[in-house]
């Protein structure tokens, strides 16, 4: 008899591991994901990427969206009718109560290498810290945040220019390998406890962590490749910075003077370190080649960006 999932998760992270659970000798029963959202200046409805793949390929397969599941009796109900032999969970974005808890085994596809970094932004939190490598974790769920048993882990060696979204998709196909592996050998497996001590907490990302300076330029960096996908990096004045490569981060200048002028970039100092930078956007107005935004400033050589 096959084994009944119920699959809970939103973005594409987790839509790749869905994808493998469709085609595999497991039976999905349902779908738990995000209320849709108003998206956009123009406040465009938009479905979780997850409920848009399922629409798209009419998969035939019942979708609940619930605003929340703690103290909400109807989705209780709805799970236990339902009569998972798994509940399997990545990146869903809400905590699940003990009663749902106690309802089926309930399997965490975590993007961390657990017990390091638990919590909302473990893929941005590897990169910010300048991490060799991360992985997946999958793990046993408790009432407690990310602390469950360990079930089984993948790693991935991250390169110096890799971005989150990068990261995120190798990460997803990673986590829908180590999904099927974590299933398959289930029975097989003896969870192992999670070290508390080496545990850190990373929170839900805000808009206000997108703000950097010219202070030094490895830090402004890796908050870009953190945040690349969103909220981005900007200055205090609200401007912009995109596409941007780490030149040094030893030499001594100016914080924000234009070391050096190209058709297709600029070199920007910063107190330590150096940074090449393509593309400038003004709040409020399109994305500009960073030349042609400073010539449109009347900026110079040795002058400062900010």
């Amino acid at each position: 008899m096959r084994k009944r999932i119920l699959f809970m998760g939103t973005p594409s992270y987790a839509t790749v591991i869905f994808k493998s659970l469709l085609e595999s000798s497991y039976e999905l029963i349902g779908l738990f994901t995000q209320a849709d959202k108003k998206v956009g200046r123009k406040q465009i409805l938009c479905s979780p990427n997850i409920k848009q793949y399922c629409l798209d390929d009419k998969i035939n397969i019942p979708i609940y969206q619930p605003l929340k599941l703690m103290n909400n009796q109807e989705a209780y109900l709805q799970i236990k009718e339902l009569k998972p032999d798994f509940i399997l969970v990545a990146a869903y974005g809400q905590i699940l109560p003990k009663s749902i808890l106690e309802l089926a085994t309930c399997i965490n596809l975590h993007a961390s290498l657990l017990p390091k970094y638990r919590g909302a932004s473990p893929i941005q939190q590897a990169i910010l810290n300048d991490d060799k490598y991360t992985g997946v974790t999958s793990m046993l769920m408790e009432e407690g945040l990310d602390t469950g048993d360990i079930l089984g882990f993948s790693y991935l060696s991250l390169e110096q220019n890799m971005e989150s979204p990068e990261v995120f998709e190798k990460l997803s196909h990673i986590a829908a390998k180590l999904t099927i592996q974590t299933l398959d050998n289930y029975d097989n497996i003896k969870p192992k406890k999670q070290n508390n001590s080496l545990s850190s907490l990373c929170k839900k990302i805000k808009k206000e962590n997108g703000e950097v300076s010219f202070k030094d330029a490895k830090i402004l960096y890796q908050k870009y490749k953190a945040y690349s996908s969103w909220p981005g990096v900007f200055l205090s004045s609200g401007l912009k910075l995109k596409e941007i490569t780490l030149i040094d981060n030893n030499s001594i200048n100016k914080e924000g003077e234009i070391l050096e002028i190209q058709k297709e970039y600029i070199k920007v100092g910063c107190l330590k370190g150096t940074l090449l930078i393509k593309t400038i956007q003004a709040p409020s107005k399109k994305a500009l080649c960073s030349s042609l935004y400073i010539k449109g400033k009347r900026l110079s050589l040795k002058d400062l960006l900010q």
